[in-house]
């Protein structure tokens, strides 16, 4: 039996990627933030630090999960972690520990299961290409910013920042685990058409 096109699932890690991406976008939040609740920037800022930190954390474990349990179910984990706790964040008025707790520890978490599993399949699927598809996955979580940045900037001027995040992390479980979907290995044994591993691939 045919594999399931390869594009398709790059695409679908793509998109996994600039979704768990939009963390970068977390500038935006600072001051609605602080002019709203009186935190300090610094204060603010300790929320992402923590999510980034957390990501790393949990991209470790994430990564032995993987190996057990397969890329699928990390990656639909990882999108309801991490939706759930932007979602989560939307509760965070006059509550700096709960916004830690939200978007900087569940929200940390769903990021580092989120992240590795594209890089991981897809470098199966693309053998051929590895530099290619791992820039393009990596390039996908850092052009997350890109995209979100704007969009979460109209959000918070039209509903306000705790309502952004609700809207933010519904879209985010659904763009991540329907993407995460789509994530699998290849079967045992299979290569690209017409490609044979180099001495140094096989060694």
């Amino acid at each position: 039996m045919a594999p399931t096109n390869r594009w398709g699932i790059a695409l679908a890690g793509f998109l996994m990627q600039l979704a768990l991406g939009a963390v970068y976008a977390w500038s935006v939040f600072r001051n609605p933030l602080t002019k709203q609740f009186g935190w300090s920037i610094a204060q603010v800022t300790w929320t992402f630090t923590i999510a980034i930190f957390v990501l790393g954390v949990a991209a470790f474990f994430g990564g032995l999960w993987l190996n057990k349990r397969g890329p699928r179910v990390v990656a639909v984990t990882a999108g309801v972690l991490y939706g759930l706790g932007v979602f989560l964040a939307s509760f965070s008025a006059n509550k700096l520990w709960w916004l830690y707790l939200s978007y900087g520890l569940i929200g940390g978490v769903g990021l580092g299961f989120g992240y590795i599993v594209p890089i991981a399949v897809l470098v199966k699927w693309f053998p051929d290409r590895r530099g290619l598809i791992t820039g393009i996955a990596v390039g996908g979580f850092g052009a997350g910013a890109l995209v979100t940045a704007p969009l979460a900037q109209r959000l918070i001027q039209g509903v306000g920042v705790l309502k952004t995040f609700a809207y933010l992390g519904i879209a985010y479980m659904i763009v991540i685990a329907s993407a995460g979907l789509f994530m699998k290995n290849p079967p045992a044994g299979w290569t690209p058409e017409g490609w044979t591993p180099s001495a140094t691939q096989t060694a």
